[in-house]
């Protein structure tokens, strides 16, 4: 079954971006799928949630007193507003570190306004603005829990890459062997594998022991953190009462978890299409959890404007999934 993103100017479809999707219960069941559910692709920011495990299977965020707070901005892609840099800079001092040890590059905050906003004071984007300013600071961590060197934490041969790596081969039943590399626009190792090994991950969340559960709980309590200000992650999580958690990653990548329903979910924007990706998510998510997360219409159904301001086109999700019998 197929299903797109189309993007209609006037009354007429000018693009038409196909979604892959799987979603896919804890036993490795795929129950609902479109496209193809196993297509191949990078996880990108959706991995997160996994590459924050060792640093609490391993007794690090224990014995740094990792906050709630701080397991949040590890799997966020936030703003880089100033609450997202406050996290992050504890963070960093939880692990004898600094701004100056982030081996992530500076980039514009990830919401328009917010970039504006600083803009307008002058304010320069710093390598703790990055959306995975977060993610950096967790890997400084488990290596200093470790007492492993802390340069080149993002290299893939270093030991923090590769006990993310073995985590990561264990969480989505891929051997690691399998996993084809290559690296994330934030300099770390990013992962290649297919829609359903992805969605079962995000599904293993929702019924494994710890650290499971405190993942789960610190992305819930504070939604704010894991994007921010005008983000659909936020907006999905904190609509939701935490009953969906979703989660962007780059090149028209998302993924969910359903916890009600022990499911998770990938997707994938076949032609990378960022804009695309969200109202594919929504439609997705509204399919297997009809009326769960209140969604605005600027995420499911955004409005295409040009310079004037004039409304001048719209983008519609269609999605149709096939069920298992």
């Amino acid at each position: 079954m197929t299903s797109t993103v189309e993007v209609i100017r006037g009354e007429t479809v000018e693009s038409r971006h196909c979604v892959s999707a799987a979603a896919v219960d804890g036993a490795g069941r795929l129950l609902a799928w479109t496209g193809d559910p196993d297509l191949v692709a990078y996880w990108r920011s959706c991995a997160k949630l996994v590459q924050a495990v060792p640093l609490l299977t391993d007794g690090g965020a224990e014995a740094l007193g990792v906050t709630d707070e701080e397991i949040a901005l590890a799997c966020a892609s936030h703003n880089g507003e100033p609450r997202h840099v406050a996290v992050a800079a504890g963070f960093l001092a939880k692990a004898g570190c600094t701004e100056d040890d982030l081996e992530c590059g500076p980039h514009a905050s990830l919401a328009p306004a917010v970039a504006r906003e600083m803009a307008g004071r002058g304010e320069k984007p710093r390598r703790i603005h990055s959306n995975c300013s977060g993610k950096h600071a967790a890997m400084l961590a488990l290596a200093r829990f470790h007492e492993w060197p802390i340069r080149g934490y993002r290299l893939p041969d270093h030991p923090v890459q590769r006990r993310i790596l073995a985590e990561v081969a264990r969480w989505t039943g891929v051997p690691a062997d399998s996993l084809a590399q290559g690296v994330d626009g934030c300099g770390v190792v990013s992962f290649a594998l297919p829609l359903r090994s992805m969605a079962l991950a995000y599904a293993r969340l929702a019924s494994s022991a710890e650290p499971a559960p405190r993942i789960v709980r610190a992305m819930v309590s504070d939604p704010f953190l894991i994007a921010g200000t005008g983000r659909l992650c936020t907006e999905i999580v904190a609509s939701s009462g935490g009953r969906i958690i979703a989660k962007i990653g780059a090149d028209g990548v998302y993924c969910a978890l359903i916890p009600e329903l022990g499911l998770g979910v990938a997707l994938k924007v076949e032609d990378g299409d960022a804009e695309s990706a969200r109202p594919a998510i929504v439609g997705v998510l509204e399919a297997l959890a009809p009326g769960v997360a209140k969604v605005s219409d600027g995420f499911r159904a955004p409005l295409i404007r040009n310079t004037l301001g004039e409304v001048v086109g719209r983008i519609a999700a269609r999605i149709a999934l096939e069920r298992a019998a």
